[in-house]
């Protein structure tokens, strides 16, 4: 004879849902997110620098050989993505260093360890289109009051984009044998396609204009609009991420359900609903775990649990992000070999130059 049920001691094993639990408040203040302003504050000056080095290195050329001349900085390289791809296509192919834009085939590599290792953490931390489009969104807060969320079946859709964006980019490579990759590279339009890029912000049309125009107003309206619906980089660093041991994790035990977690996510993940966070757009962020009152709640989890601070995760960042730059400058593959003759007779000519 089945034994009737004990409604008392069911609701004690189980609460009923919407029952308050008790709040164990953390003791010690969340420092995650000075960390990662302290980082993406740093990257954006480098990138900066950069860009202002870069810009004085081609005008020296651009006056044939008059003002001031300063060395081509490697750096510049990181904003050649599609470059770095072929380069380390053939790398694995040849198991050979190239010696045309060799920086970024460095800087691909580590930004993918990083996201094999740290989860998509390049998005939110170093990436300066990242935190460029970060300050939009919170720009919009003040403007707008709040950001907005598509309806969901509008925000899927448009999330196909970039992973197909970048499926293009990858059958364009993959496609390329090595010979050809070669011939690109060390053709004109390869050797300044650094120049390329800048020449196209400095002398920019006016649908280039409205197309950025664009980009910024939705990026004020809808959180990380560009890296959300559009970035190809992104979308390659965020499914490499889906193998990365590195996770927020949620302890259902000290949980209080108060949803903070969820409503602080720029990538609206239903964090509040979850054990594990391994989507492909989390960035590992921390704005989750910062906004978490309960202690033991909400954590930054690497491998078999421990505990992974934003002190150790900036730590990890840079040493991942310097070890390849010391790598390349060791090795000897660091700075590009373009004698200066052929820099002078490129340069003041790229606007000859189309793509191939």
């Amino acid at each position: 004879m089945q034994q009737p049920i004990n409604l008392e001691i069911l609701q004690e094993i189980s609460p009923a849902k919407g029952t308050k639990k008790k709040l164990n408040r953390r003791l010690t203040p969340d420092s995650s997110q000075r960390y990662r302003s302290a980082v993406q504050l740093a990257f954006l000056a480098l990138n900066l620098i950069i860009g202002v080095q870069f810009f004085f290195f081609v005008r020296y050329f651009e006056s044939g050989g008059h003002g001031w001349k300063v060395s081509r900085p490697p750096g510049v390289e990181g904003w050649l993505p599609i470059a770095s791809l072929m380069h380390l296509k053939a790398f694995l192919l040849t198991m050979e260093l190239p010696s045309i834009h060799p920086a970024g085939l460095f800087l691909l590599v580590a930004f993918l360890l990083i996201s094999l290792l740290l989860r998509k953490a390049f998005c939110s931390w170093l990436c300066p289109v990242g935190t460029v489009s970060e300050g939009l969104w919170m720009l919009g807060r003040r403007l707008w009051r709040r950001n907005r969320q598509l309806p969901r079946g509008a925000d899927i859709t448009l999330r196909s984009l970039k992973y197909l964006l970048f499926g293009l980019f990858c059958y364009a490579v993959v496609s390329m044998p090595v010979p050809a990759i070669r011939a690109f590279l060390g053709g004109p339009y390869g050797v300044i396609a650094d120049v390329k890029m800048l020449n196209f912000f400095r002398f920019i049309s006016v649908t280039g204009v409205v197309v950025i125009g664009v980009l910024v107003v939705l990026s004020t309206i809808v959180q990380n609009f560009w890296c959300r619906y559009l970035c190809p980089y992104g979308a390659m660093l965020g499914l490499l991420a889906r193998l990365s041991p590195t996770r927020i994790v949620r302890t259902p035990e000290n949980c209080i359900d108060c949803g903070k977690c969820t409503k602080a996510c720029p990538s609206f993940l239903k964090v509040d609903q979850l054990v594990n966070v391994r989507s492909a757009e989390c960035t590992a962020c921390y704005s989750c775990v910062a906004v978490c009152p309960a202690d033991g709640a909400l954590s930054m989890v690497a491998g078999r649990g421990r505990v992974l601070t934003p002190r150790l995760m900036a730590l990890g960042l840079a040493v991942i992000f310097l070890g390849f730059v010391a790598a390349g400058m060791i090795l000897g593959h660091w700075h590009t070999e373009i004698p200066d003759e052929v820099y002078m007779d490129l340069i003041p000519r790229a606007d000859q130059f189309g793509h191939p």
